[in-house]
């Protein structure tokens, strides 16, 4: 294979695996629905050729050469998609991006972190804390790292790869670990599973699949081996202890069978975050790391593009951007706030993604996003969906105990500008709600340009 043609070049985990075979020295191009700051950057500083109209002409000619090209497609691309049906119906080497990435992870030690939660922020945690060691490492990441400004890392002399493992789609299933976290095990993706009983299944493959060490959030259970449990501020085999919150940040102790590291600092914000921290030390002392390159490189973990993504910090105004797409997400980061700003309005802006997530989950997002002051609600997005008939933002609205607004994305802005003075903001979802960041980050920049320290 010479060539490798994306279908979906613009998910989080094809992207991911385009600039990993560009820098193999293959010929990579691709389509996408809708272009997206990861896309043109794909395209505008690292020389990806990518199209957004569905036409077998956009395709380059080298890349009808079937023999030397490898086609991957994510299964959020709809089967009649023509550019993905002309690579099926000509007989080209067709992959999911799960199939390739287990392939590329085969020769390698893979640490892989799976759950419905967590799993992204924790990824690239264990990646930083590998990268900034002797060990060294490679990683595919569920997320642009604020670290490295990328969701991939190659180090030709490493032997272990780093790997958000999926439970869409049962993609994981293709994995077969060195090491192992399963951070959350959640009722989710049942339009994939159909019911919690077959998504903890699932799980139970992947557990199954693990070749050495297994490692779980303390509370879950599983019918495989495991090798312990990890938690932040309760005793188990691996957990934070002496949690307190110091000027910002979170300080810890890690306390393991084989003793502790004392005094760790978490910049990073959100309590969840420590327990994050908790698994990927875990595993970055499995694979060698030393607790002196894990207390030095810690502290200056700086998180994951739209995890508790904080762009506005002033004596006013906090704005904060996070992916929670799940009632447990939104209750853990909605928590994160009322811990480190006690005392101040939150304000939560809400977008629903996809018609059957809302219709499994409508009553759970109505409770966590009551946690918040006030609530702004925006349509649902449907991403790969048809409409449900009667599945609308309004079945979580009705159920809020909060005050509640909804918007348009047209009037999203301007209701923002004149109605949120003060506090903590916040922007939530999986959708394109993200595409709203530089216009609040504008907005709230532009009123004071004081600052202000937690």
């Amino acid at each position: 294979m010479k060539n490798v043609y994306f279908v979906g070049i613009g998910g989080i985990g094809m992207s991911a695996l385009a600039r990993y075979f560009k820098t193999m020295g293959y010929v990579v191009a691709g389509y996408d629905k809708t272009s997206s700051p990861l896309t043109r950057k794909m395209s505008e500083e690292e020389g990806f050729s990518i199209t957004y109209t569905d036409d077998v002409r956009e395709i380059a000619p080298f890349f009808k050469d079937k023999e030397n090209t490898l086609v991957v497609y994510t299964p959020a691309v709809p089967g009649e998609n023509q550019i993905l049906s002309y690579f099926r119906n000509n007989g080209y080497s067709l992959h999911k991006r799960a199939e390739v990435l287990g392939l590329i992870s085969k020769d390698k030690k893979a640490l892989c972190i799976a759950g419905t939660h967590g799993k992204t922020t924790t990824t690239t945690m264990v990646a930083f804390l590998l990268n900034h060691s002797h060990v060294g490492c490679n990683a595919f990441l569920g997320g642009i790292s604020a670290n490295f400004g990328t969701n991939l890392l190659v180090d030709r002399n490493s032997d272990y790869v780093v790997i958000e493992a999926d439970e869409f789609d049962r993609s994981f299933l293709h994995l077969h670990p060195e090491v192992a976290v399963i951070t959350a095990m959640d009722a989710d993706h049942l339009d994939i599973y159909g019911t919690h009983e077959n998504l903890l299944e699932a799980f139970e493959a992947f557990a199954l699949q693990t070749k050495g060490p297994l490692f779980l959030r303390k509370g879950l259970t599983l019918k495989q081996r495991v090798t312990g449990f990890y938690a932040a501020g309760e005793e188990t085999d691996y957990y934070a202890d002496r949690l307190r919150v110091d000027n910002g940040s979170y300080l810890f102790d890690y306390v393991f069978p084989e003793g502790a590291i004392k005094e760790l600092r978490l910049c990073f914000p959100g309590r969840v975050n420590v327990e994050n921290a908790t698994a990927a030390i875990t595993v970055a002392l499995q694979a060698g790391v030393t607790p002196e390159e894990i207390r030095m490189a810690l502290p200056l973990f700086k998180g994951v593009a739209r995890r508790f993504d904080v762009h506005v910090k002033n004596r006013d105004m906090i704005y904060i951007d996070d992916y929670a797409h799940h009632p447990r997400e939104i209750e853990a980061a909605l928590s994160s706030v009322r811990e480190m700003w006690p005392d101040k309005r939150l304000t939560v802006a809400f977008q629903p993604h996809l018609y059957s997530r809302t219709n499994d989950f409508y009553p759970d997002f109505a409770r966590s996003l009551s946690l918040a002051d006030e609530v702004i609600l925006l349509d649902i997005y449907p991403a790969r969906e048809e409409p449900i008939p009667g599945v609308t933002s309004a079945l979580i609205a009705d159920r809020i105990t909060v005050p509640v607004t909804g918007v348009t994305k047209e009037e999203f802005p301007e209701y923002v500008k004149k109605k949120v003075k003060e506090g903590v903001f916040m922007t939530m979802g999986a959708g394109d709600i993200d595409r709203f960041i530089p216009i609040f980050t504008k907005i709230f920049n532009d009123r004071k340009e004081s600052t202000y320290s937690v």
